[in-house]
């Protein structure tokens, strides 16, 4: 009899863990990883935020985009490899070390970085100076919103662009029968190429556009309250005679 560790081993595992040819059932082992697998796939699908955002504002604005809690380093993921830090400018004045200590902890991980800052004070160019230094250094990109609002509707950008190719937030050549449209809506001061392309997407045309509501507009990823409110006045004037 052979009474090494080794062959004690596979007969207790044998014993206690049935296959499937000769139980018809399930084993443990598969039963968790069928559940590891169902997890992951829910998680690929949904923007992962850090639970030490919860009560942030922004969370109210992300509603395109399923999302959960989950313990990341980052404070939001949006993809495998795509994640944001979010800063507000009025806490960094206060305590400048944060991001530091965020980008520490944050390592070389994830290929996009993306520093999402919210300007809340009154005069923020030069923290905003210093913030660009850190992120040229941290080989992160620095995006900025106005309002908790814009905010989140960036983070849920990402997260719907996450598996898009880039022509569809590009024009695909000088000859797109939408480039004159994307143009006209692009020269609506807060309104860029990648808003243009969102509303022509959602709306189909320059008719849908202009009989959608300030509210329809807002909801739109990327466009926000104050963006809609502007388009739909400018839309909405009388041409002068």
């Amino acid at each position: 009899m052979n009474d090494t560790f080794e062959n004690i081993s596979f007969e207790f595992e044998k014993d206690l863990i049935p296959t499937s040819k000769s139980s018809g059932t399930t084993g443990p082992c598969n039963i968790l990883q069928k559940e590891n697998d169902k997890q992951a796939k829910i998680s690929s699908h949904h923007l992962l935020v850090n639970p030490k955002q919860r009560g942030n504002p922004i969370l109210k604005a992300i509603r395109n985009v399923p999302w959960e809690f989950e313990e990341i380093v980052p404070d939001y993921q949006m993809g495998t490899g795509v994640c944001a830090l979010f800063l507000s400018l009025r806490y960094h004045n206060l305590h400048p070390d944060y991001i530091h200590n965020r980008l520490k902890l944050l390592g070389k991980n994830y290929e996009l970085r993306v520093l999402l800052v919210q300007i809340d004070v009154k005069d923020p160019h030069h923290l905003l100076k210093n913030l660009t230094r850190i992120c040229i250094l941290a080989d992160m990109t620095l995006i900025l919103a106005w309002s908790p609002e814009e905010a989140g509707r960036i983070i849920e950008t990402y997260k719907i662009y996450e598996n898009k190719p880039a022509d569809t937030i590009m024009t695909r050549s000088e000859t797109s029968p939408n480039l004159q449209l994307v143009q006209l809506l692009s020269s609506v001061k807060p309104i860029n190429k990648t808003d243009a392309m969102t509303l022509l997407v959602r709306f189909k045309t320059l008719k849908g556009i202009i009989s959608a509501s300030e509210y329809q507009l807002s909801e739109c990823p990327g466009i926000g309250l104050r963006k809609a409110r502007k388009l739909y006045s400018i839309l909405h004037e009388n041409f002068c005679k």
